[in-house]
Formats: C-alpha cells, sequence, structure tokens
C-alpha cells in the first residue's frame, strides 16, 4: 500500500502493519468525535510517526499512485475530521 503524507512524500507500507496502523487511526477517529484537541494532536502525532516508522519512502520522482492520503502533522482538528470516512482515515 502507498501512503501520501500530504507535504513529506509517500511511503510503502507492508499489509502486515496495517492492524497497528489501524490501531491508531481508530484512537485518532476517536478524539476527532469528541473533539478533544490534546488527544488528537498525539494521536495524529503516533499515527504519522508510525507510518514513517514502517514505510519506506518512495523517490520524489516517482510516478505511484497513493492509496491513501493522510494530513500534514500541523492539521487541525476540523481539518482531519473533514478527511474521515466511517472507516477512519485508514480503511480496515
Amino acid at each position: 500500500m502507498i501512503i501520501r503524507i500530504l507535504g513529506e512524500g509517500q511511503r510503502e507500507i507492508a499489509d502486515s502493519e496495517l492492524d497497528g496502523l489501524n490501531a491508531l487511526d481508530e484512537k485518532l477517529e476517536n478524539a476527532v468525535e469528541s473533539g478533544d484537541e490534546a488527544t488528537f494532536t498525539e494521536a495524529l502525532a503516533a499515527l504519522l510517526t508510525a507510518v514513517r516508522s514502517a514505510g519506506s519512502p518512495l523517490a520524489d520522482d516517482s510516478l505511484e499512485d497513493s492509496d491513501l492520503i493522510l494530513p500534514p502533522s500541523d492539521a487541525t482538528l476540523d481539518e482531519v475530521r473533514a478527511l474521515l470516512s466511517d472507516d477512519g482515515l485508514i480503511p480496515g
């Protein structure tokens, strides 16, 4: 799976990492639903850190389509709320 973090580029993530990412995504989704800004900031940072750690960066000139696009680390709670689907940011 190819995930783009806006402003940072793309990373290729192994399917074996998706359960861990989905657990972090669920925490982010819960923080957005509750409107808890502090928990939201921590959850977004944890999710982005996990994607950076688990993924292999693609070259900047790579022409791969992204399967998912994640917000930048400075995204607001309202911006992330607009991106959420019923499955959070990461389906599954």
